[in-house]
């Protein structure tokens, strides 16, 4: 294995060639010019399949990305090697953050937030830890706007533009902060419509590139309700996911999976943003929502609490992961469908969310939403809600 690292490295040294001429910039793959280009396809696989297999977690893993990264050829076959999120449970490439989690338990994250920038980072857990050094996934800068808050999400948190190729969409609150809409910069499936926005029109006006994402897709909408309470119980809240069905949750159920980006320049260099580890309007009603079931749409409710007689206060069993109260904790689960009974799919916790310092907090989900789905719901709950407390 120390052979096959020291081979990539040599031939990611030469893979890409940057020429100047002027103001424009030629890149020409290196790889094309190397008997490297040559290497039997079945050698290739059966080598690049062995790195997958024997790389289960970060950092090790970098080495599978770096494969990818390599040039075309070695790209297009790992990306055949490693499989969705939802069957391998590994997170790898960047798509990874818009794909469904797995199926049989959480993926454990947690949410680092800086008040002075407005800023949330989120990273996956690389150890069993509360506070480990995690694999940076998404981050997040709050932007208030006179009538609502905005949300930007993206790839990289040095560069968080919707204009940037790295935007992957952002969460926009009503002037209350009751009601939240979480928006794809990228159609989630096949005929998802787009909506038309001020931003959008200008980036569409200025032609900034065909390359990058100029669209808003609803993909959930979010609501909070009045908790009855009291500032002790957590809020009632449902989030309505325009792009997953209801049938997702039951067995064999499926739920739409992003495999790539549409734009082009995270696919050429896919090993970038995920080299890194850190180191030391919306107005709709709650029955309009609820009547949104109606089409087939899933929809999550946060679980109910109990009441602790000893600690005298609404409980909920995060089972470790959350050690601190707080009126943003929730649970969500599938809201069972109107006037039916509920099954055991309708009792798993798909998103937990919680406080474990004054600045951390955790992040666990699982199929059918994604970590950009979840994050997106989580950075609801910071935001302050003047109907509701």
């Amino acid at each position: 294995m120390p052979m096959i690292r020291s081979l990539i490295q040599d031939m990611r040294s030469r893979s890409h060639r940057v020429v100047q001429d002027g103001s424009m910039e030629v890149v020409t793959d290196g790889m094309k010019e190397s008997c490297w280009a040559n290497m039997p396809q079945e050698l290739l696989r059966e080598v690049l399949m062995r790195i997958e297999t024997s790389e289960s977690s970060w950092p090790t893993r970098k080495s599978v990305v770096a494969c990818a990264g390599v040039c075309r050829s070695w790209r297009e076959i790992t990306k055949e090697i490693v499989k969705t999120l939802e069957i391998s449970t590994k997170i790898t490439f960047p798509i990874s953050v818009k794909q469904p989690g797995p199926r049989e338990h959480l993926l454990q994250c947690f949410i680092k937030r800086n008040r002075s920038t407005q800023t949330y980072s989120l990273y996956f857990s690389l150890t069993n830890a509360l506070a480990d050094d995690g694999k940076f996934l998404l981050a997040a800068r709050k932007c208030r706007r006179p009538t609502c808050t905005d949300y930007i999400i993206s790839l990289d948190a040095d560069d968080m533009s919707k204009g940037s190729n790295t935007y992957v969409g952002k969460l926009r609150s009503n002037f209350l902060g009751t009601k939240f809409t979480v928006y794809d910069g990228q159609p989630p499936h096949a005929g998802a419509k787009i909506t038309k926005s001020r931003s959008t029109r200008l980036v569409n006006l200025k032609q900034v590139s065909p390359r990058l994402p100029t669209g808003n897709y609803p993909v959930a909408h979010i609501s909070y309700e009045l908790n009855v309470l009291g500032s002790r119980g957590p809020r009632r809240m449902y989030c309505v996911m325009d792009a997953i069905p209801a049938s997702a949750i039951e067995p064999g159920g499926v739920a739409p999976t992003q495999t790539e980006f549409s734009f082009s320049n995270i696919d050429m260099f896919p090993s970038f943003l995920f080299f890194r580890s850190k180191s030391n309007r919306v107005e709709n009603s709650l029955s309009g929502f609820l009547g949104d079931q109606k089409d087939g749409m899933l929809v999550l409710k946060n679980k109910a609490p109990r009441w602790h007689e000893q600690l005298q206060c609404w409980c909920l069993n995060f089972h470790g992961r959350v050690t601190v109260a707080s009126v943003k904790n929730f649970q969500l689960v599938a809201s069972p469908p109107e006037n039916g009974p509920g099954g055991p799919e309708h009792e798993k916790i798909i998103l937990q969310f919680g406080k474990v310092g004054k600045d951390l907090f955790t992040m666990d989900y699982r199929y059918p939403i994604s970590a950009f789905q979840a994050f997106a719901i989580c950075l609801s709950s910071f935001d302050t809600k003047i109907a509701c407390e």
